[in-house]
């Protein structure tokens, strides 16, 4: 979808790159001097730049190129060019505020998941996500890189594919739950439980040693991270639908991975029972 796109070029919108498309114009490659399609003078005259450093980009790697010149909503267009060097991620904190710290933290790049565990390997996080160059959240761009990189005192790089963003231009709003449930994803044992319970869980677990609710802590955690894959290969699918590559682009709902952790159903019982009395 990549070499596909064109709205990455300034003045050139969605509307125009649809008529790029009609026109016979559909990658890079096949740019010609009258593309037969009313362009900016401007975008006319970046237009061999803009595809020369494309080029170079997809040679060197670099999707950061592509997300710094594709709205929030149109980053998905990176995914599959770089998906080997994706991950997924999510945090579970204390809370909001300045004083809140990270309690775990998952990592899923679509073949294997690891966590990270405050006051066991936390810190083993900062070297372990350098390896990727893709990271993929959701509301990651106003919640978990901000806290990790105050948290850890860190910069993070990454290309960045919230999907809050991609969703919501699909029509899909409601937080990461409702997104599922509208997507037909459930949670089974885990329905119900949020960031507040994820809160608990955690205060649990310290105060009593409770290894029961930090495993399903992490059960939690893990599934907030490996959903992202799903729901990213559905607006994926939802979004090259409507052009003319969706045959040869689109692809195949990914396999679950194997759980390293399953809710304990009496712990979360028991939480639910003293913290939420009946709103759950």
């Amino acid at each position: 979808m990549l070499e596909h796109t064109f709205c990455h070029i300034n003045g050139i919108g969605l509307k125009t790159e649809n008529r790029l498309w009609q026109s016979g114009i559909t990658s890079w490659r096949q740019w010609r001097e009258e593309p037969g399609v009313k362009l900016a003078k401007r975008s006319r005259m970046e237009i061999p730049q803009i595809f020369d450093l494309s080029l170079d980009a997809l040679d060197r790697n670099d999707p950061n190129f592509f997300c710094d010149r594709l709205a929030s909503s149109e980053q998905w267009r990176i995914f599959n060019t770089f998906r080997e060097a994706t991950a997924y991620i999510d945090i579970e904190t204390t809370g909001l505020g300045d004083e809140a710290i990270i309690t775990t933290i998952a990592l899923y790049d679509g073949r294997q998941v690891s966590v990270y565990i405050n006051g066991r390997n936390l810190e083993e996080f900062v070297e372990d996500i350098q390896r990727y160059t893709v990271l993929v959240s959701y509301n990651g761009k106003g919640f978990d890189i901000p806290f990790i990189e105050r948290f850890f005192r860190i910069r993070l790089h990454q290309a960045h594919i919230d999907l809050r963003f991609v969703l919501a231009r699909l029509g899909f709003s409601g937080g990461l739950k409702g997104c599922e449930k509208q997507l037909g994803i459930h949670r089974g044992a885990l329905d119900g439980v949020d960031g507040l319970f994820a809160v608990y869980l955690w205060h649990r677990y310290e105060r009593y040693n409770d290894e029961k609710a930090l495993e399903t802590l992490l059960a939690y955690n893990i599934e907030d991270t490996v959903n992202l894959e799903s729901l990213l290969v559905e607006a994926w699918n939802r979004n090259v639908e409507t052009t003319p590559f969706c045959e040869a682009l689109r692809l195949p709902r990914p396999a679950p991975p194997q759980l390293l952790y399953q809710p304990d159903l009496e712990c979360v019982a028991s939480v639910k029972r003293q913290f939420y009395r009946g709103r759950l």
